[in-house]
């Protein structure tokens, strides 16, 4: 994947405006999912975004804000077309599912029932496998993103090969675009056409997706969003740096079952409807195939993280007791999340690498189920949420006492370190720095031989501007684990002052 950064000074420009065009594109009154996106975008400095909701099989809410193109002071609009990036690995699953209810192919099946000349250590790989990023491949693209091969499919299908296999199949989740790859290869073969041309025949034209294409940003696309960027991949690890910049990718053509569609929430919205009603996949099993996250060899789900924590054939999953969602996400850019069990799907597509909207896709679904408010305690581990309730309580600043009572009172009650941590994040998150604070030292009192502990509340001492008690902790920190970088860099900081 060849991505170019071009360096813009349309910053500042970009953010004020984006408020400015919201309000002249629409006489609608703002609703509150309309103030939320507003801040979101604001606060992430997004400048354009699609927004469309379905409730009961209906589309039930679209809408556009911000800017399409910031140097053209170009309007989103409900037309705009946005990459959606990895996202096209849904349509593949559904490609893939379509197939075996052809008879065509089983998705149990191993690879090499399929293909020819791969290596004997791939063979008994299965689709599934490829599907749900657990084949253990090597990478067909290297730490930058960047396709082997120079993004020739030749060389870069030679030197995949000649690449070891990274763990037996199963073990484990690892993102790997060799499995997309490959799966292309399966679909052109079985269908007698292009797999580009198979998903645009049985899925886009099925549905009527007339924007809806294969393409990248080598392309003269009408109405598009074009692409922004607050980070920047160094040496495999993504930054955010301080420029916005402009963003130019290009998705080679066997590549594209990997990363390769761009569309719009409006006609994304008509495809997912289409979905659930069976005009895509005839058998209702089909869909609770494709919607349910592989199971690893030790019993367990693998995933991205603690939200999207379990991956399906081709849909990313938040495998959760409540509200359990299948949610697609492309480019640290854009989503939608389907919510099988209450009727909802949010689709929230933008034009900025480093938006991450799945994690905040919750938060607006949370506008029709209000239980599901970040507010509410939604999205917190079991113990963790227990916790909050009696907190909440009984104030903050008796978190210790009161996590040892709840231990009490059940011997199985467990606070872990990262799920305290990650409380405390979004604690910062929704600008409660107090209790925040009294998360972060529970964490400490819980764990204290853990330098991690010791960084966030040191973080947090120092946001409160209480820069003795921060220096003090970010060097327990640096004690604990001196391989801890910004402890070092802030204890350097803090002793200059």
């Amino acid at each position: 994947m060849k991505i170019n950064y071009l360096k813009s000074s349309l910053l500042v420009f970009s953010v004020s405006l984006i408020t400015n065009v919201s309000l002249a594109q629409t006489q609608q009154t703002k609703d509150s999912i309309d103030n939320f996106i507003a801040g979101k975008m604001q606060k992430l400095q997004i400048p354009g975004l699609q927004l469309a909701v379905i409730r009961n099989g209906k589309l039930e809410k679209l809408k556009s804000y911000g800017l399409a193109n910031i140097e053209n002071n170009v309007a989103a609009t409900d037309e705009s077309v946005f990459s959606i990036n990895s996202c096209t690995k849904a349509f593949v699953g559904v490609a893939i599912m379509q197939l075996q209810e052809q008879g065509k192919l089983n998705i149990n099946d191993p690879i090499s029932k399929y293909i020819d000349n791969i290596p004997l250590s791939w063979q008994k790989i299965t689709l599934k496998q490829l599907l749900t990023n657990t084949s253990g491949l090597p990478n067909i693209i290297d730490d930058t993103e960047h396709v082997l091969g120079g993004g020739r499919e030749a060389a870069a299908w030679a030197t995949v090969k000649a690449l070891p296999i990274e763990f037996n199949p199963g073990d484990k989740f690892s993102y790997n675009q060799t499995g997309y790859v490959i799966l292309g290869k399966i679909i052109t073969k079985l269908s007698g056409m292009h797999f580009t041309e198979f998903i645009e025949e049985n899925q886009f034209k099925v549905v009527g997706m007339m924007q809806t294409r294969f393409g990248d940003s080598n392309d003269i696309i009408p109405h598009s969003a074009g692409g922004y960027s607050v980070v920047n991949s160094v040496n495999g690890q993504w930054a955010e740096g301080k420029d916005l910049r402009a963003i130019y990718m290009e998705f080679p053509v066997f590549f594209r079952t990997a990363s390769g569609i761009l569309s719009t929430a409006k006609e994304l919205a008509e495809w997912i409807i289409a979905l659930q009603s069976g005009k895509l996949l005839r058998n209702k099993a089909s869909l609770t195939a494709l919607w349910s996250p592989a199971i690893l060899n030790n019993g367990q789900v693998g995933g991205f993280n603690n939200l999207v924590n379990g991956y399906a054939l081709g849909w990313p999953t938040a495998t959760r007791a409540d509200h359990p969602a299948v949610g697609p996400v492309g480019g640290m850019r854009s989503t939608f999340f389907v919510y099988p069990q209450d009727d909802l799907s949010i689709i929230v597509l933008t034009n900025l690498q480093g938006a991450n909207p799945e994690y905040f896709t919750d938060e607006i679904a949370g506008y029709y189920i209000p239980d599901m408010h970040e507010a509410n305690g939604f999205g917190l581990p079991h113990y963790v949420k227990q916790l909050r309730q009696e907190l909440l309580k009984s104030g903050f600043d008796n978190a210790f006492t009161i996590s040892k009572n709840l231990k009490k009172k059940d011997p199985k009650f467990t606070l872990n370190e990262n799920d305290l941590n990650g409380y405390g994040y979004r604690l910062l998150g929704e600008e409660k720095r107090k209790e925040a604070l009294a998360i972060f030292k529970l964490n400490t009192e819980l764990f204290p031989k853990s330098g991690n502990t010791y960084d966030s509340y040191a973080e947090t001492l120092l946001l409160l501007g209480e820069k003795d008690a921060a220096l003090k902790n970010y060097k327990l920190s640096f004690k604990l684990d001196p391989k801890n970088t910004n402890a070092a860099n802030q204890i350097k900081n803090l002793e200059r002052k």
